[in-house]
């Protein structure tokens, strides 16, 4: 399989959109993978001064999405999201989170991706997420 699909690329898509307006920033894409980095910023916090929930999924749900794109199989167009799922072990009130996704399934109709995010300085574990994508083809 050869990915069409780069770190600079992705960013430079999703810039107008949610991902680039929080920060998210892509700097890995690889078969089966890919991983982001979203620096912890006073807009990104819950009014009580922690990292807000929806911030952090919204880095898995950006990382899984685009690895799904980027592993999308041959002839589909595009894919949505039919589930998501995200389990909070911990939190950040500065620096950066990180995330890796990573491919479990990898089907015709379906894609299923796991997402780690992660304190990057110390590498604590913050978020387990896990979603599935409904693959698009044309009509």
């Amino acid at each position: 399989m050869t990915l069409k699909h780069t770190p600079e690329s992705f960013n430079e898509f999703g810039k107008s959109f949610l991902p680039g307006h929080l920060g998210i920033r892509i700097t890995e894409v690889a078969e089966g993978r890919v991983s982001a980095e979203l620096p912890v910023e006073p807009h990104l916090l819950a009014p009580n001064g922690y990292l807000h929930a929806g911030s952090v999924v919204t880095l898995a749900d950006t990382a899984a999405g685009y690895a799904c794109i980027a592993n999308l199989p041959e002839g589909a167009q595009s894919f949505t999201t039919i589930e998501l799922k995200s389990n909070h072990l911990g939190t950040a009130r500065q620096g950066t989170i990180a995330v890796v996704a990573t491919a479990v399934h990898l089907g015709r109709t379906t894609q299923v991706w796991d997402a780690i995010v992660t304190d990057k300085a110390s590498s604590k574990t913050i978020a387990l997420f896990r979603c599935t994508q409904m693959i698009l083809y044309p009509k």
